[in-house]
């Protein structure tokens, strides 16, 4: 098995040359490209994640997206979080605890996204905290409560939970890893499938992504053979954001799609204000969620 990884990975690395970036941060904390969190409302989740690092040097960090297929068409939303935690390389390197929260607005799903130094059994409270704390307020389009109390969620049942912390008060218990082995083997399984997955992913962003939609079905006519495609309206600056636009067409009929979405500006990731992540990595630990 990993001699055939290997080996594809040898021949289609070519392949991911022309891929699209992943976005560029711009702070450690909170870069909130899809405009879901109010001022005020950023402000408490930043202080969230600067207390949580002060407690246990976790880096955690909120990413807010309008789509993924902006940047990359990764097939899924787990190897785009995969491949973006690597690039950013979130957490300590040593430790690997690093976390990031993604939520994707336009493709109404989100990702809890976990450093490889954390055990499997760690994706299930991600989920729980998915599930139970974050999908209930996007449902009802209270996107910056569900992005504050999940990463208020993340930094006591998860990040605090690893570095031997106890939960502050108040903190409502929603789940903890548990110590079956049985279970431990099939994370350390399941979790190393995700890496080869990612990988593949990787190699393939922008093919997988074409293929996909030759099997989507259109809207208007209902038969399969979208073709999509990207186009940059306003180059991004160091100071602004870009535009670009997402034109989708069936190859059977008349119809089509064109939706807008946002570039990050292009200032430097490790600029004073934002600073830099400490080189962490992930194997595709975590957990995934849709409203």
């Amino acid at each position: 098995m990993k001699r055939l990884l290997i080996t594809l990975v040898l021949v289609l690395a070519p392949l991911a040359a022309g891929a699209e970036p992943y976005p560029i941060y711009a702070s450690t904390a909170v870069n909130d490209y899809a405009n879901l969190l109010e001022p005020d409302m950023e402000a408490k989740v930043v202080a969230e994640i600067e207390a949580l690092r002060a407690d246990t040097g976790v880096e955690l960090t909120v990413l807010t997206i309008e789509t993924r297929w902006a940047y990359d068409p990764s097939p899924s939303i787990e190897a785009f979080a995969t491949g973006l935690f690597n690039t950013w390389g979130i957490g300590d390197a040593a430790r690997d605890d690093g976390i990031l929260i993604l939520v994707v607005r336009d493709d109404r799903e989100m990702r809890i996204e976990l450093g490889s130094g954390y055990n499997p059994e760690y994706d299930l409270p991600a989920q729980d905290i998915i599930n139970n704390v974050m999908l209930p307020e996007f449902r009802a389009e209270r996107y910056d409560l569900g992005i504050l109390t999940g990463t208020r969620a993340v930094a006591d049942h998860i990040a605090r939970r690893f570095a031997g912390l106890p939960m502050r008060d108040g903190a409502v218990p929603i789940g903890a890893p548990s110590g079956g082995g049985g279970g431990l083997v099939f994370g350390i399984v399941f979790s190393e499938v995700l890496f080869g997955a990612g990988v593949l992913a990787l190699i393939f962003r922008r093919r997988i992504g074409q293929m996909i939609d030759r099997y989507r079905s259109c809207p208007e006519c209902g038969q399969r053979g979208l073709h999509t495609e990207r186009h940059v309206l306003v180059q991004p600056t160091s100071h602004t954001r870009g535009q670009g636009e997402t034109i989708s067409r069936c190859t059977h009929c008349s119809w089509s799609r064109t939706k807008s979405y946002t570039i990050p500006d292009t200032s430097s990731s490790s600029s004073s204000s934002g600073g830099s992540f400490g080189g962490g990595s992930s194997s595709g630990g975590g957990a995934s969620g849709r409203w």
